[in-house]
């Protein structure tokens, strides 16, 4: 089958040709119609990808801290092993996908050949022809009325959900969303539909206008708040006009 992979060293992407995934139990087999680019998260893995060693380890110290853990406990010469094996594996991109069941695994009852689903989860749901996804990483999709590619954004709904339930926002409560990528302007509508005051930031000038256009009651592109936000750990602010 074909799948997008990233080479771990280089940032490189290519259209591979590879194994198809085999059927675990607990697992259904999915042909992908259709896979979500996250631009955000994508475009972090190649930047990262693309730097020299040194500049991984500025960037990751949580990593570092990780190899250097690895050294007390295995020894300079099984943590070089070590990384330069993982280095040598490409990545596997995509996290959000959506396609039709061809094969269902061992001990799922709930799911059938046939059925449309919305997968879910790095390593799995990946930009592939074919993919073998958890049953608790998928969906049905509920009617014929909502397409694959509609579906395949299933993920980052819910991931965007997951930010609004975690900050316990509530009816009428001023939110503030900061960053208005994709992630971030599906999560001011949620914010809107669950009765929220809802302020966008954002340095793009049209994801500002966007938002307003999505909701939002304000939102600002002026790199003169993020300055000040940057340099204090409170902004204390005249409440807004609504």
């Amino acid at each position: 089958m074909k799948q997008i992979l990233q080479d771990a060293r280089t940032g490189e992407i290519a259209v591979a040709e590879v194994p198809a995934p085999q059927l675990l139990p607990g697992c259904v087999l999915v042909s992908v119609a259709a896979s979500v680019v996250s631009a955000g998260t994508e475009r972090a893995s190649s930047e990262f990808a693309s730097k020299n060693l040194l500049q991984k380890a500025k960037s990751r110290p949580d990593l570092v801290r990780d190899v250097l853990a690895k050294v007390q406990r295995d020894g300079i010469s099984s943590t070089m092993n070590a990384v330069r094996s993982r280095l040598d594996q490409p990545l596997m991109l995509g996290y959000s996908s959506a396609g039709t069941v061809i094969a269902v695994g061992k001990g799922i009852t709930d799911i059938l050949v046939g059925d449309r689903v919305a997968c879910a989860g790095a390593g799995f749901a990946n930009h592939a022809e074919f993919a073998c996804i958890p049953r608790l990483l998928l969906a049905k999709i509920p009617n014929m009325e909502i397409g694959f590619e509609e579906a395949a954004f299933a993920t980052l709904g819910a991931v965007a959900l997951h930010g609004v339930r975690t900050a316990e926002a509530k009816l009428g409560d001023c939110v503030a969303v900061i960053g208005l990528g994709l992630l971030g302007q599906l999560t001011l509508q949620m914010l809107k539909a669950a009765g929220c005051r809802v302020i966008g930031f954002d340095l793009n000038p049209q994801r500002a206008a966007l938002a307003l256009q999505l909701g939002a009651d304000a939102s600002c592109d002026s790199p003169d708040v993020f300055r000040i936000c940057a340099r204090s750990e409170r902004v204390d602010a005249e409440p807004m006009p609504f």
